[in-house]
């Protein structure tokens, strides 16, 4: 079996309101390129990445990989990954992995999972994910600690989630810690709590926020400062269990990582820890150094979501709910539309690879929406309230 053709499309899909952090806003839909990797004996596999449309940065990398078999994934690394350390891009091999894993399980007529072990689970837990909403449904904006948690107890009650993250950063420090600790006083003592406020804290803000939050018994505190510096720095002032999707998010930096005591729990994610069996190896570092793991999320469709739905139900450690944005979305591209939560879980799908299928009339509608929306990663997350912002690390 070869490979003899690569194919892109980036579309874009409606969010149910425009999602603010703190670098920027998502401006009322998500985009991600899809992949199609086509072999010589018909059989195609899916991929998907985000970062903006990256359809030009993976039709460069087409060459190096015609003519390879999908099942020699060893040798599409070191072409795609490896031979050029300026042109490294994890997030695109990812992208080729999860297409050539979801071939390997078409042609093995075994899902995805059964490539990576096994599932253990099956049925993998997902989190409420707060963000600071402008043109939420029904008007207005969030703008007080009170609407965090009254979306935090709208989505424990339509998708029986039991845990939740506050993407930070955006509002006050003290008024998100706020919302934490309104979050418990709500949803009890047994609900999942985190904070994110990804780094653009201060040092001196994230230890004083992490002390107060002590009390609300958090699962974890998410990137509290910039780096790895930062970060073990606030650890060493807080009880609250570190955990990051940023210091480190490659192998380059996991030792360092380690060696300074910068973190507890390492948020896996397909994309940065280089595809789905790269994250299997992440975990048997965590292991060896007794680390917990957790799953990221990066704004994913449907085929990336089965991804990473396969690949967590095969770790047995990866006992914390997993990060999805999926709840903000009003569609998907895969045919028999969004994949469902049951009891604040997604099912583990069961048809070979990836067990998930392009609907092609979705992908064409949803192609001539990000044409008529645009790469709103080349505007660096513009907010539309107030264009002349942007961030400052360390400024809170």
């Amino acid at each position: 079996m070869k490979i003899v053709d690569l194919k892109t499309r980036t579309v874009a899909i409606p969010l149910n309101s425009q999602l603010r952090h703190n670098t920027g806003v998502h401006p009322g839909y998500f985009l991600r390129t899809v992949l199609e990797i086509v072999t010589d004996e018909g059989v195609t596999g899916l991929g998907e990445v985000g970062g903006g449309d990256q359809r030009g940065a993976l039709q460069k990398l087409k060459p190096r990989i015609l003519g390879l078999d999908p099942f020699h994934l060893e040798t599409i690394k070191m072409k795609v990954l490896r031979s050029i350390y300026y042109l490294s891009n994890a997030r695109l091999y990812a992208a080729i992995e999860m297409a050539c894993l979801d071939i390997q399980g078409k042609v093995l007529n075994r899902p995805l999972s059964d490539l990576l072990g096994g599932s253990i689970r099956d049925r993998v837990p997902f989190i409420a994910y707060l963000f600071w909403r402008y043109d939420r449904p029904g008007g207005g904006h969030d703008r007080h600690p009170e609407d965090m948690a009254d979306l935090c107890e709208e989505l424990h009650a339509t998708l029986g989630v039991k845990a939740m993250k506050l993407k930070a950063g955006v509002m006050k420090p003290e008024e998100e810690a706020r919302a934490v600790e309104l979050c418990r006083e709500r949803l009890g003592p047994d609900f999942g709590l985190r904070i994110d406020p990804n780094g653009v804290w201060s040092v001196a803000t994230a230890i004083r926020i992490g002390q107060r939050l002590e009390a609300v018994n958090m699962e974890y505190f998410e990137d509290p400062a910039w780096g790895l510096e930062g970060n073990a720095a606030v650890r060493a002032k807080i009880r609250t269990p570190v955990a990051t999707n940023m210091y480190p998010n490659k192998f380059d930096d996991l030792g360092p990582a380690v060696r300074m005591g910068a973190v507890d729990i390492v948020l896996t994610d397909l994309h940065y820890w280089e595809g789905p069996r790269g994250v299997k190896d992440l975990a048997a570092v965590c292991r060896t150094f007794n680390l917990g793991v957790a799953m990221h999320s990066g704004a994913e469709f449907g085929i990336e979501l089965a991804a990473m739905i396969h690949t967590a139900s095969t770790i047995p450690e990866m006992h914390y709910a997993g990060d999805a944005h999926y709840h903000f979305l009003t569609d998907d591209i895969i045919q028999g539309g969004p994949l469902r939560y049951e009891d604040g879980c997604i099912r583990v799908p069961t048809g070979p690879g990836l067990g998930v299928a392009l609907d092609e009339e979705k992908m064409e509608k949803y192609a001539r929406y990000f044409e008529e929306k645009g790469d709103y990663y080349a505007r660096f997350h513009q907010d539309p309230y107030r264009p002349d912002w942007y961030p400052i690390v360390g400024g809170m």
